[in-house]
């Protein structure tokens, strides 16, 4: 007997996790594949990182910890929020978790009631949606697009809000398109969700991995917003599965109940090796990186836009470029698949991210080295005869 619980109708495929799959296979067959579709950094752990899990593990930490995190932890990302932003975010308040999902799963599990809607920005990253959907919370899309910066506004938020609409989930850096909100426009959305009497969460995770200006986060305007943070992008620690919840005072208790329960608590080799995350040697490499980052942006952007593709929003942070491919082809995934076959070019389809014109857009990540991305550049100009 076959008999899924009705919710997983509504939790589509991660289709570029199908396309690395193809891409993987070609692989295989000896084809070269330059992979600019999945969004994980190509650098490795730094070192001060990875050499703290080792001597955790042959120091023997590697029982449980606390649900909510190692309690040093929690403190050194409290530093953390003081030394960068200038904000005091109490220890109390910090839960550890397996990554920036394991926290948008305790956020729901905590907030989102069976038909209650929740407001995301589309384009935007599928897994949101689907993991509000697997607690029986409803997405409702807003779609946005250059006019407003790929973000939802003031305006936007009163146009789509309903008497069933718990909350807002935002992202800045946001993927795909890699804009910003300022803390002004941040603290515009708090209030509309205040007035609602409304939840709000801001995803931050692509923190760190900005350009001309640094991000501001939403601690700063107010204890009563939710913030997802994680230690996969800008300190490259994606497969350690370790993130953080900036959770309002009045639900810590009933998080910390959820942890227990769901996950017991985070990789505990991992928390020990993220505690070097915040040194300052660590932090000079990451910073390093940063600049490279920013230097395959401006290498790939106009490069791609020679060749027909428009990005209609400059990115600020993360690193991708969000691009409309309508003057090249019909349809971004049949592109999308095309690339991947004829040139070894592997993107991500704008279907992942959403109904908003899903068609039009292809996603590319610039996690090459810019050698790389020129020869990805080349073989895309072929392709297309430019």
């Amino acid at each position: 007997m076959y008999r899924p619980a009705q919710r997983l109708a509504d939790i589509e495929p991660f289709h570029v996790v199908e396309l690395l799959t193809r891409a993987r296979q070609l692989e295989a067959e000896g084809r070269d594949i330059i992979h600019m579709e999945v969004g994980e950094p190509d650098f490795p752990t730094p070192e001060p990182i990875a050499k703290a899990a080792v001597d955790a593990i042959n120091n023997g930490k590697t029982k449980y910890t606390q649900a909510l995190g190692l309690p040093e932890l929690r403190e050194a990302i409290s530093a953390f929020y003081g030394q960068r932003y200038g904000v005091a975010v109490p220890p109390s308040r910090i839960a550890v978790t397996n990554g920036a999902s394991g926290a948008l799963n305790l956020a729901f599990a905590c907030l989102a009631d069976p038909g209650s809607d929740w407001l995301l920005a589309d384009p935007g990253y599928p897994c949101n949606r689907h993991i509000l959907r697997a607690f029986d919370g409803r997405p409702q899309n807003i779609p946005v697009g250059p006019a407003t910066n790929f973000q939802p506004t003031p305006e936007l938020l009163r146009q789509h809000w309903k008497p069933s609409t718990a909350g807002l989930l935002v992202a800045s850096p946001a993927n795909p398109t890699g804009t910003l909100l300022t803390l002004a426009e941040i603290e515009a959305l708090a209030v509309v969700c205040r007035q609602k009497n409304g939840h709000f969460l801001v995803d931050e995770i692509y923190h760190g991995l900005t350009y001309e200006i640094d991000a501001p986060t939403a601690c700063a305007a107010g204890d009563d917003i939710w913030v997802i943070n994680s230690f996969s992008k800008y300190f490259q620690m994606t497969g350690w599965r370790l993130g953080w919840l900036v959770v309002p005072d009045p639900y810590v208790r009933d998080v910390e109940k959820l942890a227990q329960n769901l996950t017991l608590c985070p990789s505990t080799p991992a928390q020990h090796a993220a505690l070097a995350a915040f040194e300052p040697e660590t932090i000079a490499i990451l910073e390093a990186r940063r600049a490279e980052f920013r230097r395959r942006r401006d290498f790939l952007a106009p490069a791609l836009e020679r060749i027909g593709f428009r990005i209609t929003a400059r990115p600020e942070g993360a690193f991708y470029l969000y691009c409309d491919c309508s003057g090249l082809a019909d349809d971004s995934y049949t592109l999308a698949s095309d690339l991947l076959e004829k040139t070894g070019v592997a993107a991500t389809p704008g279907l992942d991210f959403g109904a908003n014109e899903p068609d039009k857009h292809i996603r590319f990540a610039y996690t090459n080295d810019v050698d790389r991305l020129a020869d990805a550049v080349e073989r895309l100009r072929r392709y297309f005869g430019r």
